[in-house]
């Protein structure tokens, strides 16, 4: 795969740059309070596709122009619930949730995934926007909701996967089954943020500190790795330590796990080189890809 010009892709409703190994998403639909259409999924689906396979990227930031009306405020459905499928797919075992399209390409990303949400977030922008990703930076003052119930559908999104496991089930429940809207400082919510900033602009900027400082000192295939055992662990601690044994197995060896230990000895910051494209063991079937192209048939 050639590396990708992300100015030159096209996208109307992202605005994609790619800087110092990180790929920043900004949602550009401010005029539309940064909703999700069916532009915008097709879009995620393709750039997280792309950094997943793109070596240069080592980290992806999504967020929004700090001055807009809302980091996300969820679906458009200024014209119905039909804006969640197409005419053809009104069968409920056919249809397929958008929003969970796009979870699934965040989670599945095995880069560095981090969500600056500078702004108020509602349904897919409290949802698909922030849960699958590794890490979440937030605005204090930031009104965040899961409004499902309140608007007679059901979670979507994967949320009802993903925020137990993130919160905890107890947790989960009072965000999900009352449609409350909280901020992140709640004691609902809070453990789910890396970082709660005092003011929107400050927001962005800490998430792309720390996404350097990871960057910097971190083995893209060790986070790749690492981020595979996180999601899917075995069902023992006898199979997790299987696991646990191959990956070691092999990361001692790669090109990444000598300069660890030459660092070490030589008592300075790693040089980290080894890629996912030259680490061609297949070790986790979740290292599939989605495959994009049938998936934007699908929405």
């Amino acid at each position: 795969m050639s590396p990708p010009d992300y100015s030159a892709l096209g996208f109307k409703e992202i605005i994609v740059t790619l800087e110092n190994q990180i790929l920043v998403i900004l949602i550009n639909r401010a005029k539309f309070r940064n909703t999700f259409n069916e532009g915008i999924v097709t879009e995620m689906l393709q750039i997280f596709d792309l950094a997943d396979r793109d070596d240069r990227v080592r980290a992806v930031i999504l967020t929004a122009e700090h001055t807009a009306p809302a980091f996300c405020s969820g679906a458009d459905i200024n014209a119905g619930w039909d804006i969640l499928w197409k005419s053809d797919s009104q069968d409920e075992h056919a249809h397929r949730d958008s929003g969970g399209w796009g979870s699934m390409a965040v989670y599945r990303c095995r880069k560095i995934t981090i969500s600056a949400v500078n702004g108020h977030a509602a349904g897919v922008g409290a949802t698909a926007s922030q849960l699958p990703f590794d890490f979440r930076f937030a605005w204090a003052g930031a009104k965040i909701t899961y409004p499902f119930v309140r608007r007679g559908i059901s979670p979507e999104a994967t949320a009802t996967y993903l925020l137990p496991r993130l919160l905890g089930h107890s947790r989960a429940n009072s965000l999900l089954l009352t449609g409350a809207t909280v901020t992140p400082t709640s004691p609902y919510i809070e453990a789910l943020y890396h970082r709660i900033l005092p003011t929107r602009e400050e927001v962005f900027p800490a998430a792309k500190a720390f996404a350097e400082e990871l960057v910097a000192n971190s083995s893209q295939v060790d986070i790749a790795y690492a981020k595979g055992l996180l999601q899917h662990p075995g069902d023992s601690i006898e199979e997790n330590h299987l696991l646990d044994s191959r990956a070691i197995r092999l990361l001692a060896a790669s090109p990444d796990g000598e300069e660890g230990v030459k660092s070490f000895k030589e008592r300075r910051l790693p040089k980290f080189t080894d890629t996912l494209s030259n680490h061609t063991t297949s070790f986790y079937p979740w290292w599939r890809r989605l495959d994009v192209k049938h998936l934007r048939t699908k929405l």
